[in-house]
This record gives C-alpha cells, sequence and structure tokens, in this order.
C-alpha cells in the first residue's frame, strides 16, 4: 500500500539511507544531503526537515516546506516536497511541488499515485487558486504524472514545461 508520511525520528535509518543515496540534482530535484553522514542526517537534515515544515529557521528568502516520504508498504520509493505558498523566485522558478521517485521504482505508478496524494494535502495548504509544478522537457515521463493528474502546460521555454493544476 502506497502512502505518504512526514520526516520522522521512528523512521530515522531508513529515511536516512534514502536521502543518502539520493542523487545531488535529477531532473530539476535538489537533494543537498546527497552522502550525508548518519550522525549528519540525524543531528541536522531531519531536524531541518521538521523545522522547515514549521515555517522555522527557514534561510532568506525560503518559505515553509513540508517534506514527505513516500512509503510501499515498509519501505520509501520517493520524496515529495509541497512549498506552502509562492515566493517570487518560486513563481518564475520550482514552484509548490517537486518529487523524486528512486530509480527502481519508476514506470510503476507510483509518481502518479505519490502526486494525487500530494495535491489532497497540498490543497489544504497552498492559499493560491492554482498548485504550481515546473518540470524539464526531457522528462516526459514526469509531465505525463502531471498531466495524469489534472495538470495543464500554462507555459514552456526553451527547457521545461510550467504547469498548473487546479486545487
Amino acid at each position: 500500500m502506497l502512502y505518504l508520511r512526514q520526516p520522522n525520528y521512528k523512521d530515522t535509518e531508513k529515511e536516512f539511507l534514502f536521502v543518502r543515496h539520493m542523487p545531488m540534482d535529477e531532473n530539476g530535484f535538489t537533494n543537498s544531503w546527497h552522502g550525508i553522514s548518519r550522525e549528519d542526517f540525524e543531528q541536522k537534515a531531519l531536524p531541518q526537515m521538521i523545522a522547515f515544515s514549521k515555517g522555522e529557521d527557514l534561510p532568506d528568502g525560503y518559505v515553509p516546506e513540508t517534506f514527505y516520504f513516500l512509503w510501499n508498504d515498509d519501505e520509501i520509493v520517493g520524496q515529495f516536497r509541497i512549498r506552502h505558498y509562492l515566493c517570487e523566485s518560486l513563481r518564475t522558478g520550482a514552484g509548490h511541488i517537486g518529487y523524486f521517485i528512486k530509480k527502481e521504482f519508476r514506470g510503476k505508478g507510483y509518481g502518479k499515485e505519490g502526486l494525487r496524494q500530494t495535491l489532497q494535502i497540498a490543497r489544504t495548504i497552498i492559499p493560491e487558486d492554482e498548485i504550481y509544478l515546473r518540470v524539464n522537457k526531457d522528462n516526459p515521463a514526469s509531465l505525463h504524472v502531471m498531466l495524469y493528474n489534472g495538470g495543464y502546460i500554462e507555459h514552456e521555454d526553451e527547457h521545461k514545461y510550467y504547469v498548473r493544476i487546479k486545487k
């Protein structure tokens, strides 16, 4: 069964292993904790993920951001992030939601279901009328996930599609 769960200390070991092995940047989804040690994950990364969701200890220019791990029974298969509202850099950049599905789980519907569940939560958080996502043009699978979940291409540039999903 697929479900979303916020980072927590009970799941530290599995969260650590997932985050440590996520690429630093893949298709625009960044992970500043790639290769992190167990100690740094527990003392820095995990508390930061939890604090950011509450709007605490945010770097200048950041907005509150809630992290979710996508679990398939007892295994983490992806990560989703909801940025609670758009600031100027997000309005023209990464948008409200970013997500990553572990390579061996791609093409199996995890992205579609994970985004569906994330959108349900996002609709209760995000004040804007539409939820904004951005995707690289060389990532048609992710674009398909967004369109499947009600998205439409609002505009595009040379490298990216800018997708909106009505609340």
